[in-house]
């Protein structure tokens, strides 16, 4: 009996701890716990494991074709300012119109144009004009002078690089005569008888003659096509009035 009041021998920490997780009531918990930890332990190495050998997607940049690089400092390409403005270049020739308009003076008319377009650009006739004395629809040629006569007035005489309301224009004449003396030489005319040619006003003679002096004597009226502001329908013209 004695023995049965006998202090009982001190353990240590340790001894206590194991004695407590050898308890049959905390084996099952610590059973389920360690077999939970362990499975998230496997999840994450996992994971991190396929991290580690997925490689990371590679950078795709977009391929230019060869000649489509824009400019540096240019507009960018299929941009509006991209587009080069296309700018209209309209021949143009000078006439000269007077009498009876509204703006008589020297205009630019198209290459081409009319009597009539002439006179618009002079601002149109005044009231006391006859223009049953003009052919509206005779074409212009660079030079020519159109006279608006009035009402009941004769229109005055010819003159040198004029065409008198352009009456005889569309005849193939211009409003001018054959010379007096002859077709007119081309090798030996002066601007003053080119002049007097239906259809040639300074500004043609002028070409001419520079023509003559960079390029030797014609060998041929044909050759007049080389001339600045001479076309086939001025050449026709002029090719029973002049000679080589």
């Amino acid at each position: 009996m004695a023995d049965l009041f006998q202090p009982l021998p001190l353990r240590s920490w340790a001894e206590r701890l194991a004695a407590w997780r050898q308890s049959n009531w905390l084996r099952p918990a610590l059973t389920a716990g360690g077999g939970v930890l362990g499975l998230a332990v496997l999840l994450a190495v996992g994971f991190a494991f396929l991290r580690s050998s997925t490689p990371p997607p590679g950078l795709t940049l977009p391929r230019a074709e060869p000649g489509s690089a824009p400019v540096v400092g240019g507009p960018v390409a299929g941009s509006a300012s991209s587009v080069p403005p296309v700018t209209a270049v309209t021949a143009t020739v000078t006439v000269h119109v007077a009498g009876q308009v509204v703006g008589p003076g020297l205009y630019a008319v198209p290459a081409g144009g009319r009597v009539a377009d002439a006179l618009v650009a002079a601002g149109g006739t005044s009231a006391e004009a006859d223009v049953e004395q003009l052919n509206l629809a005779a074409r212009v040629a660079d030079g020519e002078r159109i006279y608006v006569p009035r009402k009941g007035e004769t229109p005055p005489a010819v003159a040198s690089g004029a065409v008198p309301g352009g009456a005889a224009a569309g005849s193939g004449g211009g409003g001018k005569a054959a010379p007096a003396g002859g077709p007119v030489d081309l090798n030996t005319a002066t601007a003053a008888q080119l002049e007097a040619l239906p259809g040639v006003g300074p500004a043609t003679s002028t070409a001419i003659l520079a023509y003559r002096t960079s390029h030797g004597r014609f060998r041929s009226v044909t050759e007049l096509l080389e001339v600045p502001g001479i076309g086939p329908a001025k050449l026709e013209a002029l090719r029973p009035l002049v000679k080589v």
